[in-house]
């Protein structure tokens, strides 16, 4: 899969202004505004490092959130902590490609490094388009004529097709960044002959990505599909169940209602593969209770799966010979909503299957509870990993092959 994209081998870039495209989203504490991981910025420190030791002039390009979104914000925080985790100083600037940005950018000195800002507060960033359309947007067409090189490091959004992903290598000289060009290596040795048989759990917030990947992993022979979240509450919809109007008005906020007809779809042909919870955990005022699927609809938010349902979803995992997991099962949080997400956790730890994991809140809560050393992979994106190990082609690594 590598064979045929430029990696950072392929370039000299001393005295080069070198555009690098990275994913420091992260969870944050919407109350304070603290970050409350640093995985993803320890995650591109190879391919900065290597940047700094061949003298270029680094700029940096992220997202944090998304609009309307509570964790939609600056880079300002950002900006600090990538330096602690570098040991260099980073500016952090406060545009994305102003004549101001532009004119810094131009006069930049060997070792500068600048961030700039959250690239989705432009409103181009989040449309969704084919990497030449992408090629002629603002965004493009202006950082283009002050850097000299683009590098993508931002796996874990390789699987969107935004301008900052896909734009670049139309009209740059472009190559993988060493974390993007690692994790396509481990996931390309995965697919290769996967164990049998294979079982992907999906959780979090984005359905959408989920049932995208549900689709394409069943039809590519994965044996099973165990849900949680909002993607469980999304397919129980679909197959009948009353939610109550809490949880169903929750999944208008994000925008996802269409996907209750998709996942309509995907029952209609997979209904043996796609397991769903047999209970869940709701929010009674502030406690935990678990009520069966029979007994919804229900008035409070569902926010974990439930006991029977860990021990149903365990099962599986003991017995699986690979399993690829993405997204909390529930609110992790929250301290009375840990308790599906922690188990299944510990199952796919305990399991003697090969074993993926990917997405932030997951891989935090793994990290918490020490099983990171347990896991066979841990990868630094959610969607993009799932995307890829269930047979989808990533729009921002396909933009990189050599034409």
């Amino acid at each position: 899969m590598l064979e045929d994209i430029p990696t950072m081998d392929d370039f000299d870039f001393e005295g080069k202004t070198v555009l690098v495209r990275i994913d420091i989203n992260t969870p944050i504490d919407t109350k304070n505004g603290e970050l409350l991981d640093d995985r993803r910025f320890r995650s591109h420190k190879e391919t900065i490092d290597e940047l700094i030791r061949k003298k270029a002039n680094i700029v940096l390009l992220a997202h944090q959130g998304r609009p309307g979104d509570p964790d939609f914000t600056t880079l300002e925080k950002h900006a600090k902590k990538l330096a602690e985790i570098i040991d260099h100083d980073i500016e952090y600037i406060d545009g994305i490609f102003s004549s101001f940005v532009l004119k810094k950018i131009k006069n930049m000195n060997p070792g500068d490094i600048f961030l700039l800002e959250n690239v989705r507060f432009y409103s181009e960033e989040v449309l969704k388009r084919p990497p030449d359309v992408q090629a002629t947007t603002f965004l493009v067409k202006k950082l283009s004529t002050v850097v000299d090189i683009f590098i993508d490091d931002a796996f874990a959004t390789a699987h969107r097709s935004q301008p900052s992903l896909v734009g670049f290598p139309n009209v740059l000289p472009s190559a993988a960044g060493r974390l993007m060009e690692k994790e396509i290596r481990v996931i390309d040795d995965i697919l290769k002959k996967p164990k049998k048989p294979v079982a992907f759990v999906l959780g979090g917030t984005k359905a959408d990505d989920s049932l995208k990947a549900t689709e394409r992993a069943l039809e590519n022979g994965a044996e099973y599909i165990l849900s949680g979240g909002v993607v469980a509450n999304i397919f129980l919809a679909a197959k009948g169940y009353r939610i109550g109007e809490p949880n169903i008005e929750f999944i208008r906020g994000k925008r996802m209602t269409e996907q209750i007809d998709v996942a309509k779809g995907l029952l209609n042909r997979y209904e043996e593969n796609i397991i769903l919870p047999v209970d869940l955990a709701v929010d009674h005022h502030g406690e935990r209770t678990e009520i069966s699927v029979s007994e919804l609809p229900t008035n409070f938010m569902i926010k974990d799966i439930g006991s029977e349902t860990v021990k149903k979803y365990t099962e599986i995992l003991k017995n699986s010979g690979t399993i690829f997991a993405k997204g909390a099962l529930g609110i992790f949080e929250e301290k009375n909503f840990t308790f599906g997400t922690v188990e299944i956790l510990n199952a796919i730890a305990n399991s003697e299957a090969f074993s993926v994991i990917g997405g932030g809140h997951l891989v935090a809560a793994a990290r918490e509870l020490n099983l990171k050393d347990k896991i066979t992979h841990i990868s630094s994106g959610g969607g993009a990993c799932i995307s890829l190990l269930a047979g989808y082609r990533l729009p921002a690594v396909e933009v990189l092959r050599r034409r």
